[in-house]
């Protein structure tokens, strides 16, 4: 017997499993010492987050950083330190962003380490698992089914070996390897084992930088971020015009002397910047992934988070993530009147005949011990695809057999006698295989066609404690769920109703191939059976068309290609090495129930950076309007730096600051940009034209000596109370501490204002109590125009 040819789209079939003693022993100790010292290993540096220098570059090095830090220099040179504070605020906002994301390196860093996945090498004929930077050339390195393959090589062993391409070529097919066949780094293992020479490795290897991109952590591909960017590509082109106006405007009104004119251009040009959202982002993020990984869950991709929290469909497979990985068999039913002892020395041949073994064929290992009398002649290992194993023996007495175990409505004609048992059992949620006697040689493309029902073993599953609570707090979140497996849909069906979840059972292979009709059925089933690996990712392909953004949770190599193409792939730690490697997150402690913890901190992220980035954008909207107004009336800038620090730390810096890591369950939604802008605009436009008009009535009211500060004090109270408010309509639902917080806020403003030495510090002094009462109807006026407007927006203006 010889292996089947690749191109013939045969399954592959080795005739005899290699014994021990004709294996290849690697290289010795000595070569790998030597190939070490030529510099011939795998070098590709393999990281999950920046490092600490390019963290530093970003805080520090950064456009706004950079228009701060030259106004900063100008300020300590022509005013009083109390209006170069924001300079100080600015390198503690920095120091805090920095900080932050280093401890959420370090959490990923060993968190890195301990979900690493290790390649097997032979070497000096003993197998050892060492790390992927430790692979030197030459290596012999062992595979088998979930395994990635790791560097580019040359097939020295093949026992049915099939390896997928896709994620490299594009080729759907497994391909059929052989001794001296390629196999490419990047690919992985479906079915079979085999061991390949290391030919390439490090940065020559074919798919060593795709490795190290995708392993890396990042900060891109963010709605959020790349909103933010949005958002500060148009402050810098308001900025740059309206800081021109005001230059020259102030320049050449100078009745205060020069000194003080260019306090109050600086003045009006540092809180148009929205300096500290940048850093909040990031922060909340940081701050997302220490939460995380406390709770033993590697973000391998930052946006993830956020992505997580957008879903509304979670395609969930049922084996690892539904059922815990362990199975039990049972029961044996004999078929046909075939001896049960017979039966057990088969079973017992044929958990021996695999050298790596699927969580079913484990349990029947556990169950029926090796049959030493037995001698594997031939082996076909299982596959997702075609849904069986088989093997060939020599049973010792000059007798041979030929046996298949896999699915019952897959080896079994319709109609059949033993499906209406298996269908009973599964109806009872546990799990069928058939133990099948066929006359046909493996290689024979109806093999399965021509086999005899000897047995049906019953497996019995064990559900995760706690993915019923999981199932369930989806619901409550309006997230769908839809188990997609490749067993026997009645059985997957029958778990799910244990686990509370409802709905539909579809058996994937009555699903139309068209992607439009696989929407409309997909929409309509919640369990689907009996789907192959292609179908999980058509059926992902297929909900995205709908508009869904779609979460794939898996563990198995038959995940792989569903988890590649979904907006975020979840697997579990003890998944397959394929499975981790094309995941954003993994849950290293292999628990289903994490998985509502990372939608929540997604959701408090995305929730809260949108009320800060209002807070924040308020600020820039009513500075550019108060400039522009200043230009056109031909009068001094309001406002001191010092006030503008003031009154940013007390209405948004420090407020923002807990708000950006409260709790936060709203359910995410998209067009962040338009989200934000809606509210900041009128709340911008709102507070700069009562602040102004509060201006110009002190500016007809006060005279002589003064009357400058007067003005200024008078401006700063309107747009402190007016601000105030935002900040009281971001903070809602009201808790308690929210509550102390605003509270807090307007209490430090009020102390400020009574305390000799802090009015002086600040140069705010309200005189008589005209202006200040005005001052007050003013902003009451105007809050109620902004709970007016942004109630006007929420009902008409679609999110």
């Amino acid at each position: 017997m010889t292996h089947t040819d690749a191109g013939a789209g045969l399954d592959p079939v080795h005739p005899v499993p290699i014994p021990a003693s004709r294996r290849a022993e690697g290289l010795s100790a000595a070569e790998v010492a030597e190939r070490v010292a030529r510099g011939e290993v795998n070098d590709v540096p393999v990281r999950s987050s920046r490092s600490m220098g390019e963290i530093v570059r970003a805080n520090v090095f950064t456009r706004f950083n950079a228009i701060i830090g030259v106004l900063w220099l100008i300020m300590l040179f022509v005013a009083p330190f109390q209006d170069s504070l924001f300079g100080y605020v600015i390198i503690a906002n920095t120091g805090i962003g920095i900080i932050q994301e280093w401890r959420a390196k370090k959490t990923l860093d060993s968190l890195a380490v301990i979900g690493e996945v290790r390649p097997t090498v032979r070497r000096d004929g003993v197998a050892a698992e060492v790390r992927s930077s430790q692979i030197v050339l030459g290596d012999l390195i062992e595979i088998g089914p979930g395994d990635k393959v790791a560097v580019d090589g040359t097939c020295a062993e093949a026992d049915g070996l099939e390896i997928d391409e896709s994620l490299l070529t594009g080729e759907a097919d497994p391909v059929v390897k052989h001794a001296g066949d390629t196999v490419m780094s990047g690919s992985f293992v479906v079915a079979g084992s085999g061991a390949f020479t290391a030919t390439k490795v490090g940065r020559e290897a074919y798919a060593a930088q795709l490795s190290e991109e995708a392993s890396r952590f990042t900060l891109v591909h963010s709605e959020l971020r790349s909103g933010i960017s949005t958002i500060l590509k148009y402050v810098t082109w308001m900025m740059i015009p309206t800081a021109i106006g005001l230059i020259i405007s102030q320049l050449v009104v100078k009745q205060h002397g020069f000194k003080d004119s260019v306090a109050r251009t600086v003045g009006g040009i540092v809180p148009m910047v929205p300096e500290g959202l940048v850093l909040l982002t990031s922060v909340a993020f940081a701050i997302g992934v220490i939460r995380l990984g406390r709770k033993q869950c590697l973000v391998q991709e930052l946006p993830a988070i956020e992505g997580l929290a957008r879903i509304d469909t979670v395609c969930l497979d049922k084996t690892g993530t539904l059922t815990e990985g362990g199975m039990d068999v049972t029961e044996l039913r004999p078929l046909n009147g075939t001896d049960e002892t017979y039966l057990r020395k088969a079973l017992g041949a044929l958990g021996e005949s695999d050298p790596r073994p699927n969580a079913s064929l484990q349990a029947i290992i556990a169950a029926y011990p090796d049959n030493e009398e037995w001698r594997c002649t031939q082996s076909l290992p299982f596959s997702s695809a075609r849904k069986y194993s088989g093997a060939g023996f020599s049973e010792g007495d000059g007798e041979s057999s030929t046996w298949l175990l896999g699915a019952p409505d897959v080896l079994l004609p319709a109609g059949d006698a033993a499906l209406e048992d298996t269908e009973r059992l599964n109806e009872a949620g546990l799990r069928v295989l058939l133990l099948a006697m066929t006359t046909k040689d493996l290689d024979d493309p109806g093999v399965a066609e021509a086999s005899r029902p000897a047995a049906l073993i019953v497996l019995e599953q064990r559900l995760r404690p706690d993915a019923a609570d999981t199932l369930r707090y989806f619901a409550e979140q309006d997230v769908k769920a839809k188990v997609i497996s490749g067993d026997n849909a009645v059985s997957v069906g029958a778990v799910a109703g244990k686990l509370g979840l409802t709905g539909e059972t579809v058996d994937a292979r009555r699903l139309p191939d068209e992607r439009e009709e696989m929407a409309k059925s997909l929409e309509k089933g919640t369990v689907f059976g009996r789907v192959t690996p292609q179908q999980k990712r058509d059926m992902v392909g297929a909900l995205q068309s709908r508009g869904h953004t779609v979460a794939m949770t898996g563990d198995g190599v038959n995940d792989v290609l569903a988890l590649k193409d979904a907006d975020i792939g979840v697997s579990m730690g003890s998944g397959s090495e394929a499975t981790r490697a094309v995941a954003q997150i993994v849950l290293l402690n292999n628990s289903f129930s994490t998985l509502p913890s990372v939608v929540g901190e997604g959701r408090r992220v995305i929730g809260n950076i949108t009320r800060v980035a209002t807070l924040f954008l308020v600020k820039t909207v009513y500075s550019v309007l108060l400039a522009v107004l200043v230009v056109c009336w031909q009068v001094e800038y309001p406002f001191l730096p010092r006030h503008l620090t003031l009154l940013s730390t007390l209405t948004i810096g420090v407020p923002a600051f807990f708000l950006a890591l409260a709790p936060n369950r709203e359910r995410a939604q998209p067009h962040f940009v338009r989200r934000v802008m809606r509210y900041s605009i009128p709340g911008g436009v709102v507070a700069g034209a009562a602040t102004f008009v509060m201006y110009l009535i002190a500016r007809h009211h006060y005279t002589g000596e003064g009357s400058l500060e007067a003005e200024t004090s008078a401006a700063t109270l309107t747009l402190f109370l007016v601000s105030m408010w935002v900040l009281a309509i971001i903070a809602r639902p009201y808790t308690w501490w929210r509550i102390c917080l605003v509270a807090s806020m307007g209490g430090a403003f009020l102390l400020v204002l009574v305390v000799p030495r802090l009015q002086h510090f600040f140069a705010l002094k309200l005189v008589g109590t005209t202006m200040p009462w005005t001052a007050v109807l003013i902003s009451v006026v105007a809050a109620a125009v902004l709970e007016f407007l942004w109630r006007w927006v929420d009902r008409r203006v679609p999110a």
